[in-house]
């Protein structure tokens, strides 16, 4: 093998292992209407593989109240029996923002809900998401 080669080898190796440490990157928009949006689907499920890494990127606009700090939404993510998930309870101020962040290990359904109240329709606004294995 050329020294070219054994270089060209070496490069695409190296940007092999780069995509693979990458986290997966999903774009949430945190809406003035209270709803989470994927895709623009106003009742959107979020897919996640066990203990996998993900960036969330998450636009949030206000809706009618904000809490003292500034933050116009929350994002915390339950388990069936109401706890919170470690690490996934976040404060959405207005813009955008980014979270990197590890899935669950444990296989099964979660719910995100917003956590600073942000309108009447505050209960409203929440989204499903499905951890497998």
């Amino acid at each position: 093998m050329t020294l070219r080669q054994t270089l060209a080898t070496m490069v695409l190796g190296a940007a092999m292992v780069a995509a693979q440490t990458q986290p997966r990157t999903i774009a949430i928009l945190a809406d003035h209407d209270s709803r989470y949006k994927i895709d623009g689907k106003t009742n959107p499920t979020l897919t996640l593989k066990a203990g996998e890494e993900v960036k969330l990127v998450i636009t949030a606009v206000k809706a009618k109240t904000q809490n003292r700090d500034g933050s116009v939404h929350g994002f915390a993510l339950l388990r069936k029996d109401g706890s919170r998930v470690a690490d996934w309870d976040l404060l959405l101020k207005p813009g955008v923002q980014e979270f990197v962040l590890h899935a669950p290990a444990e296989a099964g359904e979660y719910h995100v809900v917003c956590t600073v109240i942000c309108s009447s329709g505050h209960e409203d606004m929440q989204m499903k998401v499905v951890v497998q294995d």
